[in-house]
């Protein structure tokens, strides 16, 4: 996922044999406060502790954030992700951790993926299945081969994947920086309705991208969005080659939380995150504010506070505004305005366990598999089938829904849900019964709903370039005033690729490298960070 705005090579800067740079002796036991326990601050608490720092982790419910793993009652060992489930290969940061903690991954099973056995497109009452792209009908491959023709005339894709796959950073950003101003303010149904290929195609081609889409299924609810958001998932094959952690993506932010570094400065052999927090994170964040003496105070819910030189907040962005009372003058009026511009997707899920993979039996009368992983444009929107095995339980993802459809959702029960999804399901497949395989209590989620996200991710709407360029450079505050120096934002919202948790990841790195800058340290010079980087291959400026 080497991102166009700055195509810095973060899995190159994590591999490094000289790590991520060093603070002042004299700086060792410093505490840190990082508010978040999801993906992002546990990697910048993990990696300010291996620098010999004291991270102080502030986290209103678990360990996770949006990695959040749940298990089914009765039966542990099953489970669902209710937040992050698939994560593309090309997200090499991210799997930098995986392969530290020891994770396993597994192919995810996407539509016409290697994982799926069979996959059903139903659009309008009408059912196709394949095994392979091949068993589509034409009209399908004529979507398929508009969309490609609309990202090469009018976004260069091939070129610009060629020089993400060798790492010129210097044609990706001749390219991208002509994209930008041009496509900034430009929708992404905008971009394909304006194409050529897709005006030759017409309307029911680009009703049907919509639905069916491409990699993951459908993608009107993205239609909104900025193109430039799409551009950035399709040149880096975020929406391809996806695997899933075994047992859960919850896992690696648990293990982060847990593991023990060898060759730390400062901490003994065996110190984790967890031991210099007695076991437990500290509670939710209330308030932050500059105190008299300069540095920054949190106060907690319950009224405690503590004081902390720097601070790093990996909430989203939001919260900042909503759930925490956070002092104005600690960012400027145009950070603020780019704070409260942020666009959040709405997404929901519902996962009911069954006995067994069942979907795999054979009708006698077609030779096919009795159910599908199923795109469709019913209330479901996109069903996934979740096998563990053939002696064991398993899982469906009856419906993962955006936006729109999300909200369809969001005043039902889990029991209503299911019986709604159900009823449509059974349109499709009018000769399986779905319900008798079921066991136990379904899982649901809607992260829109929750006081602590407000929303699955974000996704800039057109003319938010401005507003993401102050959020992602944030961590370079060399020209801040000192009112507004110490407090770092990361996340995945504020990357250039929010909801991946590459970009958890990535922002997570340039907050750790401007929280040892504040501190007096600074990167090792064979391994120059992303501050020293920013400047040469950062994000253009459209004013």
């Amino acid at each position: 996922m080497l991102n166009p705005d700055f195509p810095f090579s973060y899995d190159h800067y994590l591999a490094h044999p000289a790590g991520l740079g060093s603070v002042p002796a004299q700086a060792h036991g410093t505490e840190v406060a990082v508010i978040g326990a999801g993906l992002s601050g546990l990697v910048a608490a993990y990696e300010l502790m291996k620098m010999g720092l004291k991270p102080v982790i502030f986290e209103p419910e678990q360990i996770g954030g949006r990695l959040r793993t749940a298990s089914f009652p009765g039966a542990p060992e099953v489970t669902a992700d209710l937040g992050g489930m698939r994560f593309p290969v090309s997200g090499r940061a991210f799997y930098h951790y995986v392969d530290q903690m020891g994770l396993a991954s597994e192919e995810f099973p996407n539509p016409l993926s290697g994982a799926t056995s069979s996959t059903v497109i139903e659009l309008t009452g009408e059912s196709h299945y394949a095994v392979t792209e091949a068993d589509l009908p034409e009209f399908f491959h004529e979507v398929a081969r508009a969309w490609r023709a609309s990202v090469n005339d009018g976004a260069a894709f091939a070129q610009m994947q060629e020089a993400i796959r060798v790492r010129d950073t210097k044609t990706i950003k001749e390219i991208w920086n002509a994209l930008v101003p041009a496509l900034d303010e430009q929708t992404f149904y905008g971009f394909i309705a304006a194409s050529e290929a897709f005006k030759k195609a017409g309307f029911g081609h680009r009703e049907a991208f919509g639905q069916v889409g491409f990699g993951t299924g459908g993608w009107d609810t993205d239609f909104p969005n900025s193109i430039l958001e799409i551009l950035r998932v399709v040149y880096t094959d975020a929406d391809d080659g996806h695997r899933s952690i075994a047992g859960g993506a919850q896992r690696l932010p648990e293990a982060l939380w847990e593991d023990a570094p060898s060759g730390m400065e400062h901490w003994p052999e065996g110190t984790s995150l967890k031991s210099l927090h007695a076991g437990s994170p500290r509670g939710g964040v209330a308030k932050i504010a500059r105190a008299e003496d300069g540095s920054l105070e949190i106060t907690e819910r319950w009224g405690k506070t503590h004081r902390f030189p720097v601070v790093i907040s990996t909430c989203q962005s939001w919260l900042l505004s909503t759930r925490i009372n956070t002092e104005e003058s600690l960012f400027a009026a145009p950070m603020w305005t780019a704070i409260e511009r942020s666009h959040y997707m709405q997404s929901s899920k519902t996962f009911v366990m069954v006995d067994r993979p069942f979907w795999k039996d054979i009708d006698p009368e077609t030779g096919r598999e009795v159910m599908s992983m199923t795109l469709t444009d019913r209330l479901n929107r996109a069903t996934y089938l979740l096998d563990n095995g053939p002696d064991a339980p398993a899982v469906i993802l009856l419906s993962y829904t955006w936006n729109d459809d999300a909200l369809k959702w969001l005043s039902l029960s889990a029991e209503e849900r299911v019986e709604l999804m159900l009823h449509s399901l059974a349109q499709i497949y009018p000769n399986v019964d779905i319900a008798s395989h079921i066991v136990g209590a379904p899982i649901t989620v809607s992260w829109e709903a929750d006081p602590n996200f407000m929303g699955a991710f974000k996704a800039n709407l057109p003319g938010h370039y401005r507003y993401q360029q102050r959020l992602f450079t944030h961590f370079d505050q060399a020209e801040l005033p000192e009112s507004q120096r110490g407090i770092f934002l990361a996340g995945d919202d504020v990357s250039w690729t929010a909801g991946w948790a590459d970009g958890a990841v990535t922002t997570a790195l340039n907050a750790v490298w401007g929280v040892v800058k504040h501190l007096g340290g600074s990167s090792a010079p064979e391994n120059p960070g992303p501050g020293e980087l920013l400047a040469e291959i950062g994000p253009m400026s459209l004013d």
